[in-house]
């Protein structure tokens, strides 16, 4: 039996159409009265970039540069996220600042997020999911479906259009 989702993370690529699956944390967080964890994960540079990169600026100048912009990144989340509930949300679904906090991370996708939930102790991860072509799930699979494959905690996953 599941219990309580107190702490619930939810996960977002930022992109068009991923209202549903941010709805469906909201929808959890307002009936469990919980905090959500927004996490955006931005995917490391290639050992390639980052080799050109190291040619061109000193690694404390570059790694400055990663922070300054994550921090932004986030900032900008922060307040695409207050926007989003004010305009979207109904009065019963409303989040104040206290339930909701927002981090953006490097890494790989699926390893950050299953990072970032032990971390936080996640009682579900809550993100959804694009459609692929058959054969691009064979070879790259998504990160759903290897965060699914590869968690111990629940997961509730929220098919995306891109229409939206």
């Amino acid at each position: 039996m599941l219990s309580d989702f107190r702490k619930i993370l939810y996960v977002s690529d930022l992109e068009a159409g991923s209202r549903p699956a941010f709805r469906a944390a909201v929808s959890l967080c307002s009936h469990y009265d919980s905090k959500i964890t927004y996490l955006h994960v931005i995917e490391s540079l290639s050992g390639t970039a980052r080799s050109v990169l190291s040619n061109m600026m000193e690694k404390q100048d570059m790694e400055g540069m990663l922070q300054e912009g994550i921090a932004k990144l986030r900032d900008k989340v922060a307040g695409r996220l207050e926007r989003f509930c004010q305009q979207e949300l109904e009065d019963q679904d409303k989040l104040t600042p206290e339930q909701v906090d927002v981090r953006v991370e490097e890494g790989t996708p699926w390893k950050a997020i299953l990072r970032v939930a032990d971390e936080m102790d996640a009682d579900v991860i809550v993100m959804g999911t694009r459609k692929h072509s058959t054969l691009g799930e064979i070879f790259v699979g998504s990160t759903a479906g290897k965060t699914l494959h590869h968690s111990k905690r629940p997961i509730l996953i929220v098919p995306l259009n891109d229409e939206e």
